[in-house]
């Protein structure tokens, strides 16, 4: 995934807001929370999304993924693929939607109506 690609999948969630700060670093927020960025790493666009518990552990032992520089250090789950030798375009579409569920869950059911952001959906057993 490049840039343009990573900026028009963010965009399609709904009350997706794009700003850019930190440097020219495309940031996307949901409800004023941080769900993905797409900055640069070692002169390549590095994509940073929040993951859950099992997504942390299991996808920082892929070549191109590592913690989050900043967000990991502070305790925070978030990864960053850095190298494209680490996530599918289709995989990396995957932790990017599962980051904006996770980071949207959290807002209040009022907020989530406000900005015509969907219920959570159940967790699958």
């Amino acid at each position: 995934m490049d840039r343009d690609g990573f900026n028009a999948f963010c965009a399609r969630f709904p009350a997706a807001e794009h700003v850019v700060q930190w440097g020219n670093s495309d940031v996307w927020k949901a409800g004023g929370k941080l769900f993905a960025v797409c900055g640069w790493a070692e002169g390549r666009d590095a994509f940073t999304f929040k993951a859950g518990e099992i997504a942390f552990e299991v996808l920082q032992e892929r070549p191109g993924v590592r913690p989050a520089p900043y967000l990991a250090s502070r305790g925070m789950k978030w990864l960053q693929q850095f190298d494209n030798n680490g996530l599918t375009d289709t995989e990396l579409k995957e932790q990017i939607s599962l980051s904006y569920q996770m980071v949207t869950a959290k807002l209040s059911k009022k907020k989530r109506v406000e900005l015509g952001i969907p219920d959570p959906q159940p967790a699958e057993r």
